[in-house]
């Protein structure tokens, strides 16, 4: 089997969009597929047309520039088609696999009608709520609706569809498309980078002061929806309870500052702290720091339908897991087993769900170990990979 998969940007960026590429790349080149994959524009600057990163296959696509809004999408699709019919004259895939956002499927469905090489198009999030949820765009604006009329198109014309949670399988059916032609590839963890958990780094637990202490934190982008700010309005009364709390904030974006000049007004300003991004390959050492990793979602029409993969890369890290009571996190977490669930935007919901989960200390190891086996169980690429089997071969097959 040649699979070829068109990205919006790939490795060796970082972002939770490329560890997932990466993590489905490698399973599927585990299972003897020959794989490569074409990144867009929105991808950057590139040392060359094609590299190797990982042991992965990339072939790169120029950046477009246009100041028109609406024309620079379209001349992005016309490009990456344009490389991706290039790149699969010499590859000869049997599947084109293109991954969410729909400029991606746009281009993969062009390419499928000049060569005849049928379409898989992965849904890892509508890319209309995304941009809600990242401050860029507004619920049923117009810009809004075409975006989603787009997204419809796309799912109509593609051979298959696979997404990566049942919220947005729901809602594709609810728009009317054939629920036979809907699989679902859920998100999973690449136990080769999340395998075994390191011991408490009792040396950087020293450096960054928090000897002694009951630990939370947030490990990812600083995103509005994530409801850091949130976060951070609990603590007052969290601190209240468990007079030894620390909050640790690892990462950055678009929401940091708001957030730290929330945090530098709060009573307890000096028990929250913002440690900025760290290299991809040190981040265990800060999970080994964290007694509760901390996961609390606004509830939106973005978090309600997806699901989120930090808090399956923290269960695999035996981390214990909190999280808002979003529909997404509700796919992956079952309250009082693997993980606990608190009421969406409700600092004070939040606060007496931790000041719980600190008080049940005798409760912990047997959570961990029970998240740790879902995770493995039902999370893990190696075991997810499967799904695209039979996506594949039926493909193929149609092909021929």
């Amino acid at each position: 089997m040649r699979v070829l998969h068109l990205l919006d940007h790939g490795l060796p960026l970082h972002s939770g969009y490329a560890f997932r590429t990466r993590a489905i790349l490698k399973a599927e080149l585990a299972r003897g597929w020959e794989v490569a994959a074409v990144t867009g524009p929105r991808h950057g600057p590139a040392p060359a047309d094609a590299e190797m990163v990982d042991g992965l296959r990339f072939f790169r696509t120029p950046p477009v520039s246009s100041r028109l809004p609406g024309l620079g999408e379209w001349r992005e699709i016309d490009a990456f088609a344009q490389r991706v019919r290039q790149v699969v004259k010499s590859f000869r895939p049997d599947v084109l696999h293109a991954h969410s956002p729909v400029l991606c499927a746009l281009a993969g469905l062009r390419v499928r009608r000049w060569t005849g090489v049928p379409l898989l198009y992965e849904i890892r999030a509508f890319w209309e709520d995304a941009a809600v949820g990242n401050g860029t765009g507004r619920e049923g604006s117009l810009r809004y609706r075409l975006t989603k009329a787009l997204e419809t198109h796309a799912v109509r014309q593609a051979d298959a569809v696979a997404v990566i949670c049942d919220g947005l399988r729901g809602d594709l059916v609810a728009r009317g498309i054939d629920p036979a032609k809907i699989a679902v590839s859920p998100n999973g963890v690449d136990m080769e980078l999340f395998g075994e958990p390191l011991p408490g780094d009792a040396a950087l637990a020293a450096e960054l002061g928090l000897a002694g202490a009951e630990t939370i934190g947030f490990i990812g982008s600083f995103y509005d929806y994530e409801g850091l700010d949130v976060l951070i309005a609990a603590m007052p009364a969290l601190v209240a309870r468990r007079p030894t709390v620390q909050l640790l904030l690892v990462g950055g974006g678009p929401a940091e500052s708001a957030l730290r000049a929330q945090a530098a007004a709060s009573s307890v300003a000096n028990r929250i702290h913002f440690l900025g991004r760290v290299p991809h390959e040190t981040v265990e050492r800060y999970y080994s720091l964290i007694d509760v990793l901390v996961y609390p979602r606004k509830k939106m029409r973005l978090t309600e339908l997806v699901t989120p993969l930090k808090p399956l890369e923290a269960m695999a890290q035996q981390r214990l897991v909190a999280a808002s009571d979003v529909g997404g996190h509700r796919e992956l977490i079952q309250d009082g087993v693997t993980g606990t669930l608190f009421a969406a935007d409700d600092p004070i919901a939040l606060a007496e769900a931790l000041q719980n989960l600190f008080a049940e200390r005798n409760q912990w190891d047997a959570r961990k170990t029970r998240a740790r086996r879902y995770v493995e169980a039902k999370r893990n690429w190696s075991v997810n990979i499967a799904v695209y089997d039979g996506l594949y071969e039926n493909l193929a097959i149609k092909m021929a």
